[in-house]
């Protein structure tokens, strides 16, 4: 089988390995949709600290069972499924605590190599947090499950209200994302970019005003400030601006992670006296797939709106190139 191995920041390589077989509690699985996404791009722009190089790697996918391991329940070979790529152990001191997102083993063993024609899924995730896929759904629309997830639960963080005025800072997919979920919520949202065409996307996709960064989206709440704002860019610049838009007693979700060991620095008199509520956001638990695989199943998302082109596994440097230079949302890598 091929394989798109990330070897060092710039230089992806296809290798042929042999079809592994599936362990105890393991599901081999042909993968039929791959995305792109914000952490393979940080990968393969400078590395990343949860992905080993060289390395398969990709984490978005949906496939159908090419072999099943002994032990596993409820799937069989031929089943079309939707999955995400981890599981909690649900027995370290977080999950005892309901920390599912934030498992102490959660990273340790992440199923990557979504960029491959075959991988194999650990036991952890077939039992938890693997998925019928429906007729219904498409490959490519199953194979949001992953980012959905995510973005489900910093929707689950935030807990907005209806009629919240919310701004979102960042037009990738992510924040596209944030959009669609928002106001199926019925939240007033407002997206804060630099691309005009994934501004105007932001619109077709149900956000209520767009705003470019020479412009103040503060007019949209008349001056007051939003509820909550929604950081998805990851750049330092726009987390500490980030709450300049917010109202007192409002919340700065920061979901676009910066790279480890950077600092920021905040107006103590704003955050004490005002009561702002900065809050981090990570990764997602079981709870929030579920709910997301129902959202995909709904059918009231414009999912495949986020996907720019489609690419085969020869020619994913060139999606990844296209990325790295602000062309595109997500790209469609097809084994």
């Amino acid at each position: 089988m091929k394989s798109a191995y990330l070897i060092k920041p710039g230089r992806i390589e296809l290798v042929e390995k042999s079809i592994p077989d599936p362990g105890e509690g393991e599901v081999l699985i042909r993968v039929k949709s791959a995305l792109t996404c914000g952490t393979d791009l940080k990968a393969y722009l400078r590395g990343h600290p949860l992905i080993p190089m060289p390395g398969p790697f990709g984490h978005e996918f949906s496939g159908v069972i090419a072999e099943v391991g002994s032990g596993v329940n409820g799937f069989k070979k031929d089943d079309p499924v939707m999955l995400v790529h981890t599981a909690p152990c649900g027995e370290c001191g977080y999950c005892k605590r309901g920390l599912f997102n934030l498992c102490r083993v959660l990273t340790k063993d992440m199923t990557l190599g979504a960029f491959s024609e075959y991988i194999i899924v650990n036991k952890r995730v077939v039992k938890q947090n693997m998925f019928h896929k429906p007729d219904s759904v498409s490959f490519k629309q199953a194979a949001f499950l992953e980012p959905l997830s995510c973005v489900v639960h910093g929707v689950r963080v935030l807990n907005p209200q209806r009629k919240d005025n919310v701004l979102i800072i960042g037009t990738g997919p992510v924040g596209l994302l944030f959009i669609q979920v928002l106001k199926l919520k019925g939240v007033n949202v407002a997206v804060l970019g630099r691309n005009s065409f994934k501004l105007n996307l932001a619109k077709e996709l149900g956000a209520d005003e767009i705003f470019t960064y020479s412009e103040d989206p503060l007019n949209f709440t008349d001056g007051f400030g939003f509820d909550s704002v929604i950081e998805c860019t990851g750049k330092k610049e726009v987390w500490l601006k980030s709450v300049s838009y917010i109202r007192k007693g409002g919340t700065v979700l920061l979901f676009g992670g910066l790279k480890s060991g950077t600092e920021v620095c905040y107006n103590a008199g704003r955050l004490h006296y005002d009561e702002i509520t900065l809050k981090g956001v990570f990764h997602y638990t079981p709870d929030d797939i579920k709910e997301a695989a129902d959202l995909i199943k709904s059918g009231n998302l414009k999912l495949t709106k986020l996907i720019s082109g489609n690419f085969s596994l020869s020619d994913i440097t060139v999606a990844f190139e296209k990325l790295s230079k602000g062309e595109g949302i997500k790209y469609l890598i097809e084994p």
